[in-house]
């Protein structure tokens, strides 16, 4: 575990150095579906060593798809007090479950969800952290908004109190081009760049660009990535979900 996050690590810096970023640019966020608590347990304690160490890097963030793993594993390792985002597709019935965890939510596509949110977090201390998801791939399997509505969806959720926009995330396109990946990417740097010029309360500070994943890192970190989702490469081949409902 530690050699793989390390590689990870590696492939991350090696990433920002080829595109002139300093290397404290990215950072990396364990997608941990599927994986057991003592799997995710190892991770942070093997990211908690290098950084000891002297690794200058900052704490793993930790991201699930699915509520109920969320709930599950949560508890079990909040003496490690790690940052969890939902990075999966949140019912509404579910918010509520979240919330009780999450810092963050990255898979926010439309202003319902976030009203819902905004709501729910009402007289919280620190605001929550919203992403809103784009597809910009525009497969009919992946989750999102559309290019097209990106910028004004992201506004009204700047607008909302409680809430705080960081800024845009997406899928990759699943193609074996890197150029149709890059251009994907390449996308929504330019939406997250026309959400922050549009000067609308809340977008100021939304510059973060939550893309690219185990097999592609380096193309979404030359594009501007500020946060990379990866899993396999540091968990290794995910076993069988014992169920596939949906977050």
């Amino acid at each position: 575990m530690a050699q793989r996050l390390a590689t990870v690590r590696a492939r991350v810096a090696g990433a920002c150095r080829a595109a002139g970023r300093p290397l404290d640019a990215v950072q990396v966020l364990l997608a941990s579906k599927t994986m057991t608590a003592d799997a995710v347990r190892a991770a942070l304690h093997a990211d908690a060593e290098a950084r000891a160490a002297g690794s200058g890097t900052a704490p793993v963030l930790l991201g699930e798809n699915r509520v109920q793993e969320l709930v599950a594993k949560a508890p079990v390792l909040a003496d490690l007090a790690p940052r969890w985002h939902v990075i999966g597709p949140l019912q509404s019935n579910k918010v509520n479950a979240a919330l009780r965890w999450a810092a963050a939510v990255e898979s926010v596509a439309d202003e319902d969800l976030a009203r819902r949110l905004s709501d729910r977090v009402a007289g919280r201390a620190e605001p929550l952290d919203v992403w809103v998801q784009v597809n910009v791939s525009g497969e009919p399997t992946k989750h999102g908004t559309t290019p097209e509505d990106a910028v004004d969806v992201a506004v009204g959720v700047a607008a909302l109190p409680g809430l705080r926009l960081a800024g845009l995330m997406t899928v990759g396109a699943r193609s074996p081009d890197a150029a149709v990946v890059r251009a994907g990417y390449r996308l929504l740097a330019g939406l997250r760049d026309a959400v922050v010029a549009s000067g609308a309360p809340g977008t100021t500070q939304a510059r973060g660009l939550s893309m690219g994943m185990s097999g592609d890192l380096e193309l979404a970190v030359a594009e501007g990535a500020t946060v990379v989702r990866v899993g396999t490469a540091v968990f290794g081949a995910r076993p069988t979900p014992t169920s596939t409902a949906a977050a």
